[in-house]
This record gives C-alpha cells, sequence and structure tokens, in this order.
C-alpha cells in the first residue's frame, strides 16, 4: 500500500506541475494571439481594395515618437501629450492619390492633400500612443497627430483656420481618394 502510495504522491506532483505550466503558459499564448488581430484600422485604396492594418502591425513598422499639440479654432492650445504613430505617408506608400480622407468612429471626416500628408516639416502620423498609454487603452483611439519637431501646430504656421481639424480622433477608416 506503500508504494502505491507512493506512486499516487508521484502522479499528483507530476500532474500538478504540467497543470501549473499550463496555467501559466495558456495565457501568455492567448494574449499574444489577441495582440496580433488586437485593434485595427481599414486602409481604402484608389482602387477600392481594402485592408486592415492591427495595432501588433503598426508596432512592427518604423514609428515616430515626439511630443505635439494643436491649436484649435478657437485659439487654444490643446491635447498636449508624447505621441507615437507611424507616418501616414508609410501607411499608403506605393499608392497613388490626391487626398486621404481620415474617417472617425462617430462619421467625422477631414479631407487631407497628399502634399500635407508627405510634408516632412510637418509629419503627420497614426497614432497609436498617448504618454506611454497604448490603444486601446489610450481613450482617443487611433488618431492623425501633427508632429513637428517644436511640437506645436498652430493655426497660423499651418494655414488653416483650425489646426486641430487634421486631429482626428478614433480613426477606424482611410480612404485613398484617385488623382
Amino acid at each position: 500500500m506503500a508504494v502505491m502510495g507512493g506512486w499516487n504522491r508521484q502522479w499528483i506532483f507530476r500532474i500538478s506541475f504540467v497543470v501549473l505550466v499550463g496555467a501559466c503558459i495558456v495565457p501568455l499564448v492567448v494574449r499574444s494571439l489577441l495582440q496580433q488581430d488586437g485593434p485595427s484600422i481599414q486602409v481604402e485604396m484608389a482602387d477600392g481594395s481594402v485592408r486592415a492594418i492591427t495595432l501588433f502591425q503598426m508596432k512592427e513598422l518604423p514609428f515616430l515618437t515626439r511630443d505635439g499639440s494643436y491649436q484649435n479654432q478657437y485659439g487654444n492650445w490643446r491635447d498636449h501629450g508624447t505621441y507615437s504613430g507611424v507616418l501616414l505617408s508609410d501607411l499608403v506608400q506605393d499608392h497613388d492619390y490626391s487626398s486621404l480622407e481620415a474617417v472617425a468612429e462617430d462619421g467625422y471626416r477631414v479631407t487631407i492633400a497628399r502634399s500635407r500628408v508627405e510634408d516632412s516639416d510637418y509629419p503627420m502620423v497614426l497614432a497609436f500612443r498617448m504618454d506611454g498609454v497604448d490603444v486601446p487603452d489610450w481613450s482617443d483611439g487611433f488618431r492623425i497627430a501633427v508632429l513637428p519637431e517644436d511640437g506645436g501646430v498652430s493655426n497660423v504656421d499651418y494655414e488653416a483656420e483650425s489646426a486641430g481639424s487634421y486631429w482626428v480622433s478614433h480613426v477606424i477608416r482611410l480612404i485613398l481618394q484617385s488623382p
């Protein structure tokens, strides 16, 4: 009986070890798979084809991190923070377009001329992080941000009634317009 009891304890320890290891590894695997699918946006090319770009894929691309803020139509400075995002020009590279339309979750839309999308003095990114907080925990969701070296986009410098109108939050779709 003592031999059989030792055998049972040995098997119980082995089974417990396997269950413990499984309990540690399974959540990591599931989390990794969810991150790969995770939040995403749609990019619609001028030819009508659509592709999804996930947060996981964005983080695999080169991205820009800079301080940024903008001036709204009333002249107030808003949303100062450190943003990280992929250049819009990198997301749509190798595609012919005249402008890009950013569409927000609530239906807000802004059309952005190609010259603004590709302006190296005022790099335009699809931000996925602000002040170290990533989408989906960052409540603004994916956001267009304009990040010049000095960090501020004034209405005068950007030649706009409201530089803030380009800082679209909760972006769900980018649509390339034909030339």
